[in-house]
């Protein structure tokens, strides 16, 4: 059995913010970073109210990943209702990361960008994967880790609790040993403090204490663009079991444990919650896919009453039938980029940007970015709208290029 041996938690405004939007809730063996966002203080708002819903703890009869869905879930519904009752609160909304401990395993419930890892036999492991542009990005190969570190766009979170109705919930459980030490953070850490820094102070650290407070010293140190919040806490084994010879690996155990099923979902706007068991403890689960908006749906024709159709009218109507065959085989070698209307996602389009009469688009959505037009620097948005004829790879490179921050 693992009991909590040792543990530390500290929250610090950072050197260039005015106040602190991070909150966090310590009670073993529950331990939640909640980072805020909202202007008027609204993040502060939602990321207090994030905490202050894991404060009865896991609901009775649930298991550690049905609980942690659960409370997460609640916050998200209470955030959002308070966003729409105040206007000075609309679209507020927090990240969320919780780690529950129980006998033998550590379960941990996360929408947004703060982090969990654990540091065992003097190996740090993310056990999270952020829900960024960047992170997305780099899910999908488009950028390595060290790119995704300096990358302008880093902050740009693509999913957390209380902007929509409903929120998806990533829960993972993994086996723990004594030793492990875990840590939980909000991105002011992060963002300032890459991870192979952050394991040579929890390696050199003589104790919990002082890692944290060498971990939040040196982002500060680094900028302190943001507010850091650090949670540590370290597991021993209490019934005779060999930590030592636990320790002398870094490989995880996981499981798709007691996780309540549901579909996978985009997440740009989640429908529905989902959880996500990870099956890999070394890297960042999958990432969930990105789908393009539905089509809407085709317009019923109106009923009307029968009647004979000249002759040169069914003439011209097969006329027209042609150019348009002719006109869509043609689209299908012709791409441009534009921004989808439903959405608001930069994208491209493959085919013609005309609409023929009757509803009938000479284009299809072929692939939506990771990055919103009004996330395009304002000199270059004309090059989205303009809907500029172009090449396959002349387009992709494009909307490369912008994903990665490169467009000024």
């Amino acid at each position: 059995m693992l009991r909590i041996s040792e543990q530390w938690h500290g929250s610090d405004l950072g050197r260039q913010r005015q106040g602190n939007e991070d909150n966090y809730f310590v009670r073993a063996p529950l331990f939640v970073v909640a980072d805020g966002m909202g202007g008027a203080q609204a993040g502060e708002v939602a990321s207090e109210m994030a905490v202050e819903a894991f404060e009865s703890g896991l609901p009775g009869g649930s298991s550690p990943a049905e609980g942690l869905v659960h409370l997460i879930e609640d916050a998200n519904r209470r955030i959002h209702e308070r966003s729409r009752n105040e206007s000075q609160r609309a679209g507020m909304g927090t990240t969320v990361t919780a780690a529950y401990v129980g006998e033998r395993e550590v379960t941990i419930g996360h929408v947004g960008d703060s982090r969990a890892y654990v540091f065992r036999a003097g190996e740090l492991l993310r056990l999270t994967r952020d829900h960024s542009l960047v992170g997305e990005l780099v899910a999908r190969g488009k950028l390595t880790e060290e790119q995704a570190e300096r990358h302008p766009q880093r902050s740009v979170i693509t999913r957390s609790v209380g902007p929509e109705p409903e929120v998806q919930v990533d829960v993972q459980t993994y086996q723990a040993r004594g030793g492990d030490v875990f840590l939980v953070c909000s991105d002011g850490l992060t963002s300032m403090v890459f991870e192979d820094r952050v394991k040579v102070i929890l390696q050199s650290a003589g104790s919990l204490e002082q890692a944290g407070r060498d971990l939040i010293g040196a982002a500060n140190e680094a900028g302190g663009r943001d507010n850091i919040t650090v949670i540590l806490f370290g597991l021993e084994d209490v019934d005779g079991g060999d930590a030592a010879e636990a320790g002398a690996t870094t490989e995880f155990e996981t499981w798709e444990g007691d996780a309540p099923e549901g579909p996978r979902q985009g997440v740009t706007r989640p429908e529905g919650h989902s959880t996500t068991a990870v099956v890999e403890a070394q890297a960042p689960p999958e990432a969930p896919v990105r789908t393009a908006p539905l089509p809407a749906p085709p317009r019923e024709p109106r009923r009307r009453r029968r009647r004979r159709v000249p002759g040169v009218l069914i003439a011209v109507v097969i006329a027209l039938a042609i150019v348009g065959a002719a006109l869509w085989t043609a689209s299908r070698a012709v791409y441009f980029v534009g921004v989808d209307p439903a959405t608001d996602v930069v994208t491209i389009y493959r085919g013609l940007p005309y609409e023929l009469p009757l509803g009938i688009e000479l284009y299809d959505r072929y692939y939506p970015s990771g990055v919103r037009f009004e996330q395009v620097p304002a000199g270059r948005r004309p090059t989205f709208t303009d809907h500029k004829l172009r090449s396959k790879d002349d387009a992709e490179n494009l909307v490369t290029e912008l994903e990665r921050g490169r467009l000024e």
